[in-house]
């Protein structure tokens, strides 16, 4: 797990997706756009510890965002002190153009695979992330097996 997290954690990574979805983004801004494309609309403190960041970073890149067009801020219907991120038109057309240079890039790795692995694959990860998602905070034996 931790060599799947160093591999796809690579600035080398996002600057060759970036490339190849001949789009012009700030490396450190896209994984904000894909999770607030992803998960939003999503105020910024649940942003920033989905991505592990400090908050007041992140809302600094949320507005850096907002600037290109690629989100709009508006207030939570729950709790109108909170200020949700929200994708635009622009920034879901930019999503598109990461998704599918992801798959051109995933392409060659998957074509010795046959449907089934790759079937097995996806249904496995998303068991692991919903039982991830699952864990109470605190760490138990199966999170450290992890390590």
């Amino acid at each position: 797990m931790i060599d799947i997290v160093a591999f796809m954690n690579r600035p080398q990574r996002d600057d060759a997706l970036i490339k190849e979805a001949g789009i012009s983004l700030d490396r450190a801004l896209f994984p904000l756009l894909v999770g607030i494309e992803r998960r939003g609309p999503i105020g910024v403190v649940d942003l920033a510890d989905r991505l592990g960041r400090d908050h007041t970073t992140v809302s600094r890149q949320v507005a850096k965002l907002k600037r290109l067009g690629l989100v709009k801020r508006r207030s939570s219907a729950s709790d109108r002190r909170i200020n949700q991120a929200v994708i635009t038109h622009k920034g879901r057309l930019l999503i598109r153009a990461l998704d599918a240079a992801r798959m051109r890039l995933a392409a060659p790795i998957l074509a010795t695979w046959s449907d089934r692995d790759f079937a097995e694959l996806v249904k496995l990860l998303r068991r692991f992330v919903h039982d991830l998602s699952e864990l109470p905070q605190q760490t138990t034996s199966a999170s450290r097996r992890l390590g």
